[in-house]
């Protein structure tokens, strides 16, 4: 059984308790105040360039405190504590270098996992062990084991979990998605996900001195990834600021496929209504990789061709029509009767996913990117990004989640963990 949040705790409490002659304003939510019944104790777990871009929209909201941050890196924690108490007019988030010691806290409800790739799915597991609500950042988890532990734990545990796949939450992707479902295009043959030029690095960067341990955890950096020596340019705490592990294969989720294919293949599938399935058949062409559906549908991962709508942008195309959409918030169809007036945000803004995670947390009902949809939409990543990396058509059995007649593939479907980190 899941152990009561202290949100629930309060709410029984004062059920129960002698009810004062006097009760303050701030406790009865009175004057836009939210009461502690009601507040969300957040902490952050690695949160650096987009975590605290995301950290600003749960700052924003009137229901959520954030209490502590995480963080290998001292000056990141000094940063983030900084960006939280400017916010909130207080003095008392607290830091930590090892994110355990973060979770051991009864108070916090939930927490924003911000780090590299090699952490998520990890991070998201041990905050569900503790009683935490998540919501991590793309991509969820690195391998197809892990996409498979991460949502079985957090169903076992109970756990509100939202991925930062956060266009499913914008609106303009929401009606493309729509028009899709809706009949209007026709039956849909062929939906187009936009990737990045993908990337399969090996090669160990130069060691340098390691750093303080206090100023720099890099043993707490790597976490569960292979060892290998320090160098500040992995970890972006050199003069330009800016991480170089994407694209290293230890680091880094499908060979820098699930960076923008996180996003554009799991509205794909939620276009097709195939989510928590995957493509059967997968292969590579070039730059670009292709996957077809038990139904014949056709999915296309490419990072070029497009319409010049914003980054991530997605098209889906059917026997009477077509639209194609991207993080500008415009959109182009086949026809001006699709069109529609929406009134969006831009694509990268997760104001309204952060609301319908903090929603849930309260009505325990499931977000809109739960770890069932992210498990079959980046399962589907990762079986592409393994074509393009083995050079072959791949066969995948999405019911058993392996390969048919492929034991080298099947390897691949599980990384190792390093001590103390097995899972």
């Amino acid at each position: 059984m899941r152990t009561p949040t202290r949100r629930q705790f309060l709410k029984k409490s004062l059920l129960f308790s002698v009810v004062p002659a006097f009760i303050s304003g701030s406790v009865l939510g009175k004057d836009g105040m939210v009461c502690p019944s009601e507040r969300i104790i957040l902490g952050g777990i690695g949160i650096n360039h987009r975590g605290g871009y995301d950290l600003g929209f749960f700052l924003n909201q009137s229901d959520v405190q954030f209490a502590a941050i995480a963080d290998v890196a001292r000056a990141r924690r000094v940063r983030v504590k900084e960006q939280a108490e400017t916010a909130q007019g207080t003095k008392d988030v607290a830091m930590y270098r090892d994110f355990r010691e973060l979770l051991e806290r009864k108070d916090i409800d939930a927490v924003l996992i911000a780090t590299g790739d090699r952490w998520h799915a990890h991070a998201s597991i041990y905050a569900a062990r503790a009683g935490k609500d998540v919501y991590s950042e793309k991509p969820c988890a690195i391998s197809i084991d892990l996409c498979r532990k991460l949502d079985e734990t957090m169903k076992f545990y109970g756990t509100v979990f939202q991925g930062g796949t956060q266009r499913r939450s914008v609106r303009n992707f929401r009606y493309a998605c729509d028009l899709a479902q809706s009949g209007k295009l026709g039956k849909i043959h062929t939906v187009h996900a936009s990737i990045y030029y993908l990337q399969h690095l090996t090669e160990w960067l130069p060691e340098q001195p390691l750093p303080d341990r206090e100023e720099f955890d890099w043993d707490l950096w790597l976490g569960p990834a292979p060892w290998r020596p320090f160098n500040e340019a992995y970890a972006g705490i050199g003069k330009n600021g800016w991480s170089q592990w994407r694209g290293q294969y230890d680091f880094d989720s499908g060979c820098k496929h699930l960076d923008w294919g996180a996003h554009t293949v799991d509205l794909c599938q939620w276009a097709l209504g195939m989510d928590g399935t995957t493509p059967t058949t997968f292969w590579a062409e070039g730059d670009r990789m292709f996957a077809t559906y038990e139904n014949g549908v056709q999915l296309v991962m490419r990072p070029d061709g497009w319409l010049g709508l914003g980054t991530c942008p997605v098209r889906f195309e059917g026997d009477n029509g077509w639209v194609e959409t991207g993080d500008s918030g415009k959109m182009l169809v086949s026809d001006d009767s699709l069109q529609c007036v929406y009134g969006d945000i831009e694509g990268t803004n997760p104001r309204d996913h952060v609301r319908n995670f903090l929603d849930c947390v309260k009505s325990r009902q499931q977000p809109i990117c739960n770890s069932e949809v992210i498990r079959s939409s980046h399962i589907a990543c990762h079986v592409s990004a393994m074509s393009w990396l083995l050079g072959r058509k791949l066969e995948f059995d999405p019911k058993t989640e392996t390969f048919v007649n492929d034991d080298e593939a099947n390897r691949l479907r599980v990384r190792a963990s390093r001590e103390p980190w097995v899972l």
